[in-house]
């Protein structure tokens, strides 16, 4: 009984009541709802206007109030329109029952105030149904508001709709809001709101010592109306129709609000003459009861509370500062191992991180609690948002255990954002699961200075990589089986089966029409081509001798670098040799990284050349029908996946072509989108694969040709190690000890190998870019070797070179390169390309080997020459070179270290990949499938079984 008691007392002057079984503040209404002999409310706002005999004689008090209402809107939705042409402000509307005028009324204000009406039909459905369709209402970005007209919804369907779209003001959150923040951050009912209104006016503005009865209303409206009546001053107090008390309590109230249909039994009598009476509930035969229906006045709410939410959302998709939240660092001296470092941490939520760099809901899908992919809406909304800084991190010629690019780019971002508070990004390769297993481990970084979580980082990720391999192995397939097809059919049964008669009609499919165009057939109509068109059209005539795609795998397999196909009894004979590449090496993977949307994206993709054609012309992916299905198994590939660094700053992984067959680097898309969410004064720190002759020299002239975006800063990373190996240091294999001359200071090894980091600085400088040395420091460093490399690189023409302890101490170890990099940044770039796109594809590939490589000049093989006069006749000889060579040396021979000089370069093989945009000649032997060592790292990686938690990764 005291319990019962308690919440009438706390009914009628406030919404919040503390309920001790649960020890929580909870809303009113969902107390209500456990204790007996309350039902559960329904929603509001369904109403119809008051009975016209009673209401006729006397002129209607909202009228004039709707009227301001509705022009209030009109103005907002302008402004709002005027400041962004593309707004449509959409309601939608989920509909249970029969239409009541109310909700005709909402719909003819939407029409007078250029809003689009999104009607939902529900009739019959189950509260499931309701609810899955308020879900999908509330994470579609066209919709700016929802309201229900549905019989007695539940708790869970009236908070199921977002309160960001909660036009009609009945979720838990927006009553809170009320409460708390004065109504000025959530959405008020517009009932509650309209009948305080209509009150105000029919009592002059007078609410002092005013007894408000509110009889036979839900908590819905029960609720937020008594807040607002108290706010005004009146005295509310609630009743039901069926209380004991109701004869006393009407007679005693200045105002009844009637929040449903008043019951035949209930004398009006009872209702002293003078008192105002306002209809509420969505119906009211009242006896010849005078009152006033607050129905068009709660449409017209509704409408102002869409503006509302409508200006939110616009102020939402604005460039908002960041109000990043910085993880802190706990170091260790010794540093643990990698995953050991990453297990310590505890990432933030993703959408945590996603809302304080400025991503709106609507541009995340979550993969898990740490990643998430970025929608490219992204792009759209931020249009107008200047570009932040970019900064490219390249190397020297490294050691086959590479020396730390991504390290030094996630140290740099981190003491960037964590510790100099400016707002930064890095943009990184998706790591292959080839060199994680195999031999190099993981490319999240490491030591202090890591993406995490890094087992998530270096494994599946979101599965960009096997959409690839599924999407790759799909066009390899339809290239056989169309060899296939073709050699064991006539041109008839041929055409018959590709154009189909389906219930009678034949119809060719929108990409078999592009083909016939293609071919020159202007035809649309099955059954009009001759014999001879349809011959052209069925037959590709694919060469199996030219066929240039293979089948791909994410594993270092070396049995599969040669294998024969077709050698089943049901392939009729029909073999041939071919191969797997590994899954990065794909052209799909290029196009990915090099794409700046889905329809250039599909548009590549039916570029791609597979093949010639007996005649020697090109065999393209559209040829074959198959890029439409390509692009679906693309389309959640090509959205960006946001991590974090241990410092809690952001990272994007996206896309991961090798450097030394194809131009490694991350995403033009996972870039740009980085740049406009730093804002003008932040950075992009993005990294190119391998040393700087490789990955920079295709960064600059393709990937920055493709995105149209220009480096501010080079980050040229360099170790001791590596440096030494160039002045004549023994060999450096992973997997083995370093030899002494590695770990003890030896100056003239130093020196001597600083060649090969004043050539790589000078490489740079061709493309007019400043440079920062980043020296990676490695505990066996010597001061005196820091101190010499660091002259040696500042005489050489680079900007500045710093020592770098981010492994050792993350940001806080990298702030001295951050300052640097920040001052090199404000010099004047004078960019330019290497060579011109007109000049012949012999000339720019002697172009890289001689200003790049230091080559004297290029020696082409017959196949080469041969290949690359088919492709200057088939038209491709304008596009950038992508060189396929060694990375372990500036020339084709791994074992020349430091500056080789006066070599003939030799071209081997020329190789085309139309579709991602460039011609990648092969210099000497290059294989496109790495083989396992004898020792791979997959000994060392394994799961516990207990936990879940993986072992060994590094």
């Amino acid at each position: 009984m005291w319990l019962g008691s308690l919440v009438e007392n706390c009914r009628a002057h406030n919404t919040l009541f503390f309920y001790p079984l649960t020890m929580r503040w909870v809303p009113l209404r969902r107390l209500y709802s456990r204790l007996p002999g309350h039902r559960a409310p329904h929603v509001i706002g369904r109403l119809r206007p008051a009975d016209s005999r009673a209401a006729s004689s006397q002129p209607e008090p909202h009228a004039s109030i709707t009227r301001n209402v509705i022009q209030h809107s009109k103005d907002t939705f302008y402004h709002l329109q005027k400041q962004n042409a593309a707004f449509k402000p959409v309601l939608a509307v989920i509909q249970g029952n029969g239409e009541d005028q109310t909700l005709q009324a909402t719909k003819n204000y939407a029409q007078e105030l250029g809003v689009d009406v999104l009607h939902v039909r529900l009739e019959g459905s189950s509260e499931e149904e309701v609810i899955d369709e308020i879900l999908k209402l509330n994470e579609d970005p066209k919709v700016h508001g929802v309201s229900l007209h549905l019989a007695d919804p539940s708790l869970r369907v009236l908070n199921a709709v977002t309160p960001d779209k909660d036009v009609d003001g009945v979720t838990d959150i927006n009553l809170g809001k009320m409460v708390r923040t004065n109504t000025e951050q959530g959405l008020i009912s517009p009932t509650a709101k309209g009948v305080v209104q209509l009150i105000e006016q029919m009592v002059s503005n007078s609410f002092d010592g005013k007894n408000v009865l509110i009889v036979g209303a839900d908590g819905s409206l029960e609720a937020p109306l008594s807040y607002l009546l108290q706010k005004k001053g009146a005295v509310s107090t609630f009743c039901s129709w069926q209380s004991q008390q109701l004869q006393n309590k009407l007679g005693a109230a200045n105002v009844v609000v009637m929040g449903s249909t008043k019951p035949q039994e209930i004398p009006v009598n009872w209702i002293k003459p003078g008192t105002v009476v306002v209809f509420a509930g969505s119906d009211q035969s009242s006896d010849g009861l005078a009152g006033q229906a607050v129905g068009p006045l709660t449409a017209a709410l509704r409408m102002e509370n869409l503006a509302q939410s409508s200006r939110r959302w616009l102020d939402a998709q604005k460039y908002k500062k960041w109000n990043l939240r910085c993880l802190k660092l706990q170091t260790l001296s010794p540093v643990p191992s990698d995953i050991e470092i990453s297990r310590r941490q505890s990432p933030k939520a993703i959408d945590v991180l996603a809302k304080e760099i400025g991503l709106v809901s609507d541009e995340l899908e979550m993969y898990g609690r740490t990643k998430a992919k970025v929608r490219l809406s992204v792009l759209d909304r931020l249009k107008e948002q200047p570009d932040g800084k970019y900064v490219l991190v390249a190397g020297i010629t490294p050691t086959p255990l590479g020396e730390g690019k991504s390290t030094v780019t996630i140290g740099l971002v981190q003491a960037l954002t964590a510790h100099k508070d400016i707002n930064s990004f890095a943009c990184l390769r998706q790591p292959s699961q080839g060199p994680t297993f195999g031999v190099k481990g993981g490319a999240a970084g490491g030591g202090y200075a890591q993406v995490i979580p890094m087992e998530e980082f270096n494994l599946h990720l979101t599965g960009d990589i096997h959409a690839i391999t599924a999407a790759n192995n799909l066009l390899a397939a339809a290239i056989d089986a169309r060899i296939l097809h073709e050699n064991t059919q006539s041109d008839k049964a041929l055409y018959s089966r590709l154009v189909p008669s389906i219930n009678g009609v034949r119809s060719f499919s929108p990409i078999q029409i592009a083909r016939l165009k293609r071919i020159g057939i202007d035809k649309t109509d099955p059954g009009s081509l001759t014999a001879e068109e349809i011959s052209r059209f069925v037959r590709l005539d694919i060469d199996p001798s030219t066929i240039t795609w293979q089948r791909v795998l994410d594993t270092n397999d070396r049995f599969l670098r040669k294998i024969t196909v077709g050698e089943a009894n049901t392939e009729k004979g029909f073999s041939r040799q071919a191969q797997f590449d590994i899954a990065v090496a794909s052209e799909i993977m290029a196009i990915l990284a090099l794409t700046d949307g889905l329809h250039d994206m599909k548009e590549r993709f039916g570029k791609m050349v597979v093949a010639s054609d007996k005649k020697g012309q090109p065999v393209t992916a559209e040829d074959l029908g198959i890029t439409g299905a390509l692009a679906v198994l693309m389309k959640d590939a090509i959205k960006p996946t946001l991590m974090q660094t241990l410092e809690g700053t952001p990272v994007f992984v996206h896309a991961g072509p090798f450097a030394n067959i194809a131009h490694g680097s991350s995403s033009v898309l996972a870039d740009k989108i980085a740049l406009k969410l730093v804002g003008e004064n932040g950075f992009v720190v993005t990294e190119a694969g391998f040393g700087a002759d490789i990955g920079m020299e295709k960064f600059f002239n393709i990937k920055c040709r493709a995105s149209g975006l220009i480096p501010n800063v080079v980050v040229l990373v360099a170790t001791i190690r590596a440096l030494k190996m160039h002045g004549g240091g023994p060999n450096v294999t992973a997997g083995a000890p370093l030899a002494k001359e590695y770990t003890e200071e030896n100056l003239k090894l130093v020196q001597d190998g600083c060649c090969n980091l004043q050539k790589q600085i000078q490489i740079a400088q061709q493309f007019g870019v400043p440079v920062v040395v980043a020296l990676n420091i490695f505990k066996t460093d010597s001061q005196a070797e820091v101190d010499l490399v660091c002259k040696i690189a500042k005489e050489s023409g680079a900007f500045d070179a710093v020592p770098c302890n981010h492994w050792s101490f993350g940001g806080k170890g990298a702030i001295e390169l951050a300052e640097s990099v920040n001052g090199a940044a404000k010099q004047h770039v004078d960019f330019k390309y290497l060579y011109d796109l007109e000049l012949p594809i012999v000339e720019k590939i002697r172009a890289i080997a001689q200003k790049v490589y230091g080559a004297a000049d290029i020696e082409l093989s017959p196949k080469a020459q041969s290949k690359i006069e088919v492709y200057t006749q088939q038209g491709f000889n304008k596009l950038p070179i992508c060189m396929a060579k060694t990375h372990l040396s500036l020339s084709h021979q791994s074992e020349k270290k430091g500056v080789p000089t006066g070599f003939t370069l030799p071209i081997s093989d020329v190789r085309a990949s139309i579709g991602a945009g460039f011609i990648f000649p092969l210099v000497g032997t290059m294989s496109t499938m790495p083989g396992l060592p004898t020792r791979p790292c997959f000994y060392d990686i394994d799961l516990d079984p207990d936990t879940e938690e993986v072992k060994g990764l590094f």
